[in-house]
């Protein structure tokens, strides 16, 4: 078994240190954990991604922490598989609830901790002048895992760029209640959401897409690179690779793998378009780059010669448009002509400001209930710092919940969502008053929403403050005061880690694969260029080119992730150097304790811009 291990450790891109002891001490980790070599080595990869290891090399002094790993997933694991257990539903926490003051002993309460009361002070008062229901102290009564947690609201990872005079530390010297609401009331200006592009609308039909949706959507998406790359006066027009010739040539196509496993340089074909070469695939050859990076799907350019013709040898790879081209140039005029008149009315309407947000993806309940705390916790931190714009990506009612999964909740999925998401998030927005903002951006996990990638925005027509509020399709692109911002809640930037090979020989330079990574998303210009797309990911050919499309740059690139948490600024381009800040806020629920979110002050560009990474 441990040469299987070995070969599945090249095969993944990595090297063994201490090759004899890593091997042994892999070995017994798979007979304790009944794993397969494959499965070892997946482990790794998310440790390796998770700790930010600076080389793929698999060290002997990262076992102890890589078995700790191992026994986190198995515990996990066994967490998942227990079936046994009655779920307890809103209505058992009532009826118990209801009955404390017959028989006390046989409920766990207790006392909120002090610190936690004066959090959520003023939001409390909110809502009990609201009068809901939800938002009873009965809750707080009961003790969970996620209410005792400690390192509440601790900066894990922090940017600052400008002078700050009130720091996330100082979270314990709360305002008292007046000062909170003085603080609330002054005048404020709201910022301006424009919503870009298009996408599914709800209820559409979706999962029909046919293969010949499938065969356009890739033709068009390397005609396109390709158009681009030739409009651009740097490089000539694409030939067919899979002609023989001694000279050297450039081609444009999309990177395939020659079988069903992990990209190698043994395995790696080029596709170019019908139009170039019939749709022909040819070998690529890639002893001549010393820096490389790809992935199945990927659209890239290659320069090179191919004296066989069943070879492609490549000198140089071209794996970005150059900015000064603009995607959205074969737009039809008219919807050209209302793309920009509404750009224009919004930056008419709004100077370049200082936009204050706050960003976290969901999961926002822990996997032991469904009383959504941290949530909670999250709106009750927003309104002491009153950002200008809140952004919550899902999944909000995550399908992959213990609880959800087995089927053991009293009311339908919608209800959950109505009950515990939007009377919350309503609150919040009537407790701050007109000018606070919200983004809401749904995830192919939310059971209340439909299954497809690319996925429409939900339906909060029924609320009361939904003019506060912007549903965006996923992906989607919206500007808030002349910034522009891209998301999706898709994990493209774990599905990119499993399938990327790459050769980084560059001497005194880190290798950053998170950076790089998240500039796949940017060069190739599409929120999901990996193809074929991952398993669990529900992708329709017939709506994914217009909906999946980057056409610019955007400032802010926000892809929450289950790989660790981190802020970076991406550089795109070589001569053309745009920068884009790429954000991965975390989850705000991990397992039975709480995750990470954003808090974020930007002022129009990365240089001007404080970021802190904040445990909830």
């Amino acid at each position: 078994m441990e040469e299987e291990i070995k070969a599945e450790f090249l095969k993944s891109g990595f090297t063994l240190d201490e090759e004899e002891e890593i091997l042994k001490k892999c070995h017994t980790f798979c007979v304790n954990y009944s794993l397969q070599p494959s499965d070892i080595v997946s482990s790794w990869e998310v440790y390796y991604l998770n700790r930010q290891l600076d080389e793929p090399v698999v060290k002997d002094a990262e076992m102890d922490g890589f078995l700790g790993h191992l026994q986190n997933e198995q515990a996990e694991a066994g967490v998942k598989k227990d079936a046994g257990l009655h779920m307890y539903s809103f209505k058992d926490v009532d009826m118990v609830l209801d009955a404390e003051d017959e028989d006390t002993n046989n409920v766990i309460l207790g006392t909120p901790v002090k610190s936690e009361k004066l959090h959520l002070d003023i939001y409390d008062s909110a809502h009990k002048m609201n009068g809901n229901i939800y938002s009873s102290e009965r809750k707080s009564k009961l003790v969970t895992p996620f209410g005792t947690r400690s390192n509440k609201f601790a900066i894990k990872f922090n940017i600052e760029n400008l002078p700050t005079i009130e720091t996330v530390n100082s979270i314990e010297d709360h305002e008292n209640l007046e000062d909170g609401i003085i603080k609330r009331i002054q005048p404020q200006k709201s910022c301006s959401v424009v919503v870009h592009g298009s996408g599914p609308e709800p209820g559409c039909r979706f999962l029909y897409d046919r293969i010949e949706d499938r065969f356009n959507a890739l033709e068009n998406r390397i005609k396109k690179h390709a158009a681009a790359l030739v409009a651009s006066g740097l490089y000539e027009e694409p030939m067919d690779p899979s002609v023989a010739s001694q000279r050297s040539i450039f081609a444009v196509g999309m990177i395939c793998c020659d079988g069903e496993g992990h990209l190698n340089d043994k395995s790696i074909l080029l596709q170019s378009s019908v139009e170039h070469s019939g749709g022909q695939r040819v070998r690529l050859e890639l002893n001549k780059l010393s820096l490389f990076s790809f992935f199945p799907g990927q659209v890239v350019g290659i320069k090179g010669h191919n004296p066989s013709g069943h070879c492609l040898i490549a000198s140089e790879l071209v794996d970005y448009i150059p900015l000064s081209i603009a995607a959205d140039a074969d737009l039809p005029p008219a919807k050209k002509q209302a793309l920009d008149e509404e750009i224009q009315a919004a930056h008419l309407s709004s100077a370049p400001t200082e936009i204050t947000m706050i960003i976290a993806a969901g999961p926002f309940t822990t996997t032991d209930n469904l009383l959504f705390e941290p949530l909670s916790e999250l709106l009750a931190y927003a309104t002491r710092k009153s950002p200008r714009l809140l952004i919550l990506l899902g999944p909000f009612i995550d399908s992959e919940h213990p609880q959800i999964k087995k089927g053991t909740v009293d009311l339908s999925f919608d209800d959950i969502f109505q009950t515990e998401v939007l009377r919350k998030v309503q609150d919040y927005l009537e407790y701050m008053g007109p000018t606070a903002r919200l983004v809401m951006v749904p995830s192919v996990r939310d059971a209340n929403n439909d299954f497809v990638f690319p996925q429409p925005a939900f339906n909060l027509d029924s609320l009361n403050v939904r003019h506060q509020i912007t549903n965006l399709n996923n992906p989607g692109i919206f500007e808030v005061d002349q910034v522009k911002i891209g998301c999706c809640t898709v994990d493209i930037l774990k599905h990119l880690s499993g399938e990327e090979m790459s050769r980084h020989w560059v001497e005194g330079k880190p290798n950053d694969r998170l950076s790089r990574l998240a500039s796949h998303i940017l060069a190739q210009r599409s929120f999901y260029p990996l193809y074929p797309p991952a398993e669990g990911v529900p992708m329709d050919f017939s709506l994914a080119p217009e909906a999946l499309g980057i056409s610019s740059v955007p400032e802010l690139l926000i892809l929450p992730s289950d790989i660790k948490y981190f802020v970076k600024v991406l550089s795109v381009g070589e001569e053309e150097m745009k920068r884009c800040v790429c954000i991965n806020p975390g989850r705000l629920a991990k397992g039975e304790g709480g995750g990470t979110f954003v808090e974020l002050k930007y002022q129009g560009s990365p240089d001007k811009m404080n970021a802190s990474i904040i445990s909830i």
